[in-house]
């Protein structure tokens, strides 16, 4: 799902590098704020977890990868800031050490898959789990849903950042400067991959993880159970 250098022009990714800067700003103060002393450690291990599982990545036509992130574990325990926060150190990091994902692209797969999956996978859970109580299966089963659709429109942004690149980059004659293929071809070749692959190996990953933790200390989940703004939520 990363996005390299040179398929994304400057009219995309200088926008997503100001739309990115104040998201990171504000979510290093969300995390000063309330994330609790034992999960500081937790966090430090997501962002380690998510560099390793997002290297095992498999090749996807079109210039991508397809792979696991993490994101929606991460995002469901200790909270989609601190997954904002921890899911970008990872990205960065793979960036300027691996070359996996452009410098230049660095915003679009911060906004993909250390804001968009986080979050969407946070209320995902929270709205299937409901009031259930954190030791139930239903929490287990809503984390594995919330993983797969979490991936699956992280993969879809990503199709769309490269299929719009056509329509905004192109040179005097009309030809396309970056990414050649429109959304035709680029939202199928993101959506099919992870929908029918990728996309249960996220849910599989995000529910065993959550199980485990239910199992060996269900008190680490007690941000899962909490709303945006670290209010708890009933259980029964």
């Amino acid at each position: 799902m990363h996005v390299p250098d040179g398929y994304l022009g400057p009219h995309t990714y200088i926008p997503l590098w100001i739309l990115m800067i104040p998201i990171w700003a504000y979510a290093a103060r969300r995390l000063s704020e309330e994330l609790r002393s034992r999960q500081v450690p937790l966090l430090a291990l997501s962002a380690a977890f998510s560099f390793v599982i997002m290297m095992f990545n498999v090749p996807i036509p079109g210039g991508s990868t397809g792979h696991a992130v993490g994101g929606a574990i991460v995002g469901i325990v200790l909270g989609p800031w601190a997954a904002v926060i921890s899911i970008s150190v990872a990205l960065v990091l793979q960036a300027l050490m691996f070359g996996d994902g452009g410098i230049t692209a660095i915003p679009a797969n911060c906004l993909t898959m250390a804001v968009l999956m986080p979050f969407s996978a946070y209320y995902i859970y929270r709205i299937i789990s409901g009031k259930s109580d954190i030791l139930s299966s239903r929490r287990v089963a809503a984390a594995a849903v919330a993983g797969y659709v979490s991936l699956t429109l992280a993969a879809g942004a990503t199709g769309f950042l490269f299929g719009i690149q056509p329509i905004l980059e192109q040179d005097a004659s009309g030809m396309p400067l970056y990414m050649p293929y429109g959304l035709n071809v680029t939202m199928p070749a993101m959506l099919i991959e992870h929908v029918l692959g990728f996309g249960f190996l996220e849910a599989l990953v995000t529910a065993l993880i959550f199980a485990y933790i239910q199992k060996a200390d269900p008190s680490l989940l007690i941000g899962a159970m909490r709303g945006p703004r670290g209010n708890s939520a009933s259980s029964g």
